[in-house]
């Protein structure tokens, strides 16, 4: 890293001497970003997991001296304050940034203002003269405003602005806007201390439509494969965060982790949304990228001390472009693979093909065509896996690929006779041609399994793998609604997606996860490698999509 990529962040906080808040997380933090760390200790502390046991403030000439100190020879990039403690050092701080900046105003670096006021074991850590002096003095300068619950809730008190009392999501909207009108260009109000579910920020966001909503922990559309592997976030606990800017209102969505683990969340927040911003990042993508920096952080943790633990600020120094597994999230890999290819493949499970079988209306041409044409694009998957066998490395791995041209062969073979309900011989077959679609997708399976390594043939073969019990599963929930649109009753294709979201299929789609998840988490990918990976899947979700519009042109 280059001393231009490494930007200069200042911390103006409080210390903590047990290293897990103040400016020992900030710095910590700043590194974790790709930041350079500088600070000003505006208050020591005697600190631990289990509280903060004294607080000594330091001098408002010192602190200057640390300001001007700072200012006058490092090139600050951004900036975040931290606990400020009383009314001499606050203005102290306000002095200092205005006399430094004086010459141009607009020139002063975001500043990421976090009231840090009381602790988690209830110490007073900002006096109750300060609260009006930080409003009137520091928050006109401040870029982004992040306080929580209990902070917001004391500001708006004091000052007379409703609501004072934030009990649900609604309210906490409403307070972001009050916050705004006290000065600072952004707030970000903090929900940790609420407690609300997924299923209610949706109600929420569908009677808000103008509210924005930022989800990247959860699973969207075209995701029952992993609710049915595990990661199920409909009805789980969350935090939300409401980001409010002068243009518009959005709401950052985290699941709630069970954990003690979460000493200086608020420090490190801050901190790592400053990182972001010295690194260019908007106010809506830096809150992001902090925002899963540090749910990341207390999920990752290990336990420190005998009260509440610091977070893992360092979990981000671990080059890892895929996460750990947890129990939350049990298929990461997955998950961002079909994040990362979201239209094309909601284009591909939802396409026109497969809800017609639904409804019952697909012209039988189009399924005897994609019969016929399966049939021969399962030769190419037969003789990439038998590339496979030849680039194993373990007995375990040839057997399982030889296992998959055994099944190949079975679903091939004249004794086969599962076509012959639609109509389809194997005469039929073999006078087949291939078409365009068969041939493009059989030639990328043989190109991945001459060119690349075993992961490559199985990344090639995932996107059919999961896809269909995708689709398998998206009909039954389907199905299960009132009114629904899919038809069971006579419908001749029926067997098909309960074949593909029955226990067999399911298993397999399970175990062709698994086998994905072991390689990327005992060889984790380079960045590069992931968007190889990433690419096959893709083009492979694409050739899918092709088979499809193949067949319903037959009609």
């Amino acid at each position: 890293m280059t001393v231009t990529e490494q930007p200069a962040v200042l911390t103006i906080a409080g210390s903590d001497s047990g290293g897990g808040a103040g400016i020992q997380a900030d710095l910590k933090v700043f590194t974790a970003n790709g930041c350079y760390g500088a600070s000003v200790a505006v208050a020591l502390t005697a600190q631990n997991t289990r509280g903060v046991q004294a607080v000594y403030a330091s001098p408002p000439a010192f602190i200057e001296q640390q300001l001007r100190s700072v200012l006058d020879d490092i090139p600050i990039k951004a900036m975040k304050t931290g606990m400020l403690f009383d009314v001499s050092s606050i203005c102290t701080v306000v002095q200092v940034l205005r006399s430094h900046y004086a010459k141009d105003p607009e020139s002063i670096p975001p500043l990421v203002c976090d009231p840090v006021c009381v602790s988690t074991s209830g110490h007073n850590l900002l006096q109750p003269d300060a609260v009006n002096v930080l409003v009137s003095e520091l928050l006109p300068l401040v870029f982004l405003f992040t306080p929580n619950k209990s902070e917001a809730e004391i500001i708006l008190s004091s000052h007379g602005l409703e609501p004072s009392d934030i009990i649900d999501l609604e309210g906490m909207v409403e307070a972001s806007q009050a916050l705004l009108t006290l000065g600072p260009k952004n707030v970000l109000l903090k929900g940790g201390h609420l407690t609300t579910t997924y299923n209610e920020v949706l109600k929420f966001r569908a009677a808000r439509p103008d509210v924005r909503m930022v989800s990247t922990n959860f699973d969207g559309e075209n995701t029952e494969i992993l609710q049915a592997a595990g990661y199920d976030t409909q009805d789980c606990e969350v935090v939300v965060d409401v980001l409010r800017t002068p243009q518009r209102v959005a709401l950052f969505l985290h699941p709630r982790v069970d954990s003690t683990s979460t000493h200086g969340t608020g420090c490190t927040l801050s901190a790592a949304i400053a990182s972001q911003l010295a690194h260019g990042k908007s106010v809506n993508d830096g809150t992001a990228l902090a925002i899963e920096y540090t749910h990341t952080a207390i999920e990752s943790a290990i336990p420190i001390g005998k009260g509440h633990s610091p977070l893992n600020h360092g979990h981000a120094l671990i080059m890892r472009t895929i996460p750990k597994a947890t129990p939350r999230d049990p298929y990461p890999f997955v998950r961002m693979l079909i994040q990362s290819t979201t239209q094309q493949w909601k284009a591909y499970v939802e396409h026109q093909f497969v809800q017609q079988m639904a409804r019952g209306t697909l012209p039988l041409e189009c399924l005897q065509h994609v019969t016929k044409q399966g049939a021969l694009y399962l030769k190419y998957y037969g003789r990439a896996h038998g590339l496979l066998v030849a680039k194993s490395s373990s007995s375990a791995e040839i057997k399982a690929a030889s296992n998959t041209i055994i099944d190949v062969l079975n679903e091939v073979s004249p004794s086969n006779t599962a076509r012959a309900r639609w109509g389809v011989t194997d005469v039929d077959i073999h006078l087949t041609p291939e078409s365009t679609a068969t041939t493009a997708y059989g030639a990328f399976l043989m190109d991945c399994g001459l060119r690349g390594d075993g992961m490559s043939v199985t990344m090639a073969a995932a996107a059919c793998l999961i896809g269909y019990g995708e689709v398998g599963l998206w009909f039954k929930k389907e199905q299960s609604r009132p009114g629904t649109w899919v038809v069971v009753e006579g419908n001749p294709y029926a067997q098909w997606f309960e074949q593909w979201s029955g226990e067999q299929y399911q298993t397999a789609v399970k175990t062709g996860m698994d086998i994905l998840e072991t390689i990327a988490a005992e060889d984790s990918p380079s960045p590069a490698r992931f968007e190889e990976w990433r690419t096959v899947w893709e083009r492979c979700t694409e050739l899918e999509r092709g088979f499809w519009d193949m067949a319903l042109q037959q009609s």
